[in-house]
């Protein structure tokens, strides 16, 4: 229901755009106006209640507490989802992870939704195989040198070739582009590689041996495992390794709720509201997990803290304690004596404003009832 014109304008300075636009779509067409504004008269009281209070020492209660359920959680690094290859960063040294915005964490993983029919499980292992990476040392059965001719027969798993919807012809074509300065030519499930006219020799036949095993065939790079398992009434795939940029272009992918767990990764792909979000989920997901109880306003205005500026910035001397405006506040973190002697080279003023640099100096903090100041003369 829309509301009428005038109760919206009454109503705009009181609520937030979001607020009524909720409201909008959970009131039903048909209600008296005397209601509506009751509804919005509760709202208003409401909203207003939520809000924090001017002085209220936030950021201290938002680190008091994530810190004390933190001290509970475990230090277990790792749980399998599933199958033994592939495993999940949890408890405490994901947390660690995430808040000091690491670019290279221990397990990067995705979840990639399906559009219709393969969410419903329609061809969900092909589906999973084509985004495996997929190296030519896992559908090999088994390689052959013979020195005396120069050649290297490479014996196919015709099985697995198969799954992967591949034949012997498009493999020849990869290999072709990849090792031009060979002659490469497909039999049945054996390709054979021979050295080309003076161009290359049998320590480079060696060589390219090693080279072949890891050489790229198909899926996306990246992805070094998938597992189809089914989240409520859909199917959908858990990778180990991601590639958010690759994975959005398939067109059997849902790229409006497809994500990484690589912060970084989603700031770069999805911007720097994305990775705010991202940064919220990961944290509640881990909190949740080890069964803490952390009100989702503290992790978000963690997140806030992180992403202000525009680029993700770790809970760290490099990152977010950098850019406080407060040379005593830095000294505070690590490494006091480098912040000191730059201060006081460029000649720093401290004005005071938060609380750590009042604490240091035994002064009234700045917040809650040390906030007023009586000035008389």
């Amino acid at each position: 229901m829309k509301l009428p014109s005038d109760l919206r304008k009454e109503y705009a300075q009181r609520l937030p755009e979001s607020v009524i636009k909720s409201l909008e779509e959970e009131l039903p067409d048909k209600i008296a106006q005397a209601k509506v504004e009751k509804i919005l008269q509760r709202t208003v009281e409401e909203y207003e209640r939520m809000l924090v209070e001017a002085g209220e020492c936030v950021g201290l209660v938002a680190a008091e507490s994530i810190g004390e359920p933190g001290t509970q959680m475990t230090l277990d690094t790792f749980h399998f989802a599933g199958v033994s290859e592939m495993n999940v960063t949890v408890g405490l040294p994901r947390i660690i992870e995430i808040l000091d915005a690491k670019k290279n964490i221990t397990t990067p993983m995705m979840e990639i939704y399906l559009k219709e029919p393969y969410s419903k499980g329609k061809d969900i292992r092909q589906k999973a195989l084509a985004i495996k990476e997929t190296r030519l040392g896992e559908i090999v059965k088994k390689f052959v040198i013979n020195p005396m001719e120069l050649r290297m027969d490479i014996t196919l798993d015709t099985e697995r070739l198969t799954e992967l919807e591949m034949s012997p012809a498009d493999l020849k074509k990869g290999l072709k582009q990849a090792f031009k300065q060979f002659n490469v030519e497909a039999e049945g499930d054996l390709v054979v590689i021979k050295g080309g006219r003076g161009k290359a020799d049998l320590k480079d036949l060696y060589r390219v041996k090693e080279k072949l095993r890891q050489a790229f065939i198909k899926g996306v790079k990246g992805v070094k495992q998938v597992l189809p398992i089914k989240k409520g009434e859909e199917f959908i795939i858990v990778t180990a390794g991601t590639n958010l940029r690759t994975v959005l272009a398939l067109d059997f992918v849902d790229m409006t709720r497809t994500i990484s767990n690589d912060i970084h990764e989603v700031a770069e792909v999805l911007g720097i509201e994305a990775a705010r979000q991202v940064i919220m989920n990961e944290v509640l997901k881990v909190i949740d997990t080890q069964g803490l109880n952390v009100d989702a306003r503290h992790i978000m205005l963690v997140a806030d803290t992180m992403c202000v500026l525009g680029a993700i910035k770790g809970i760290t001397r490099y990152g977010v304690v950098q850019e406080k405006s407060s040379a005593l506040a830095r000294a505070s973190f690590e490494t006091p004596i480098r912040h000191l002697v730059r201060a006081a080279v460029i000649g720093e003023e401290d004005l005071l404003t938060s609380v750590v640099e009042n604490v240091m100096l035994n002064q009234p903090v700045p917040v809650g009832t040390g906030l007023p100041k009586l000035v008389a003369k």
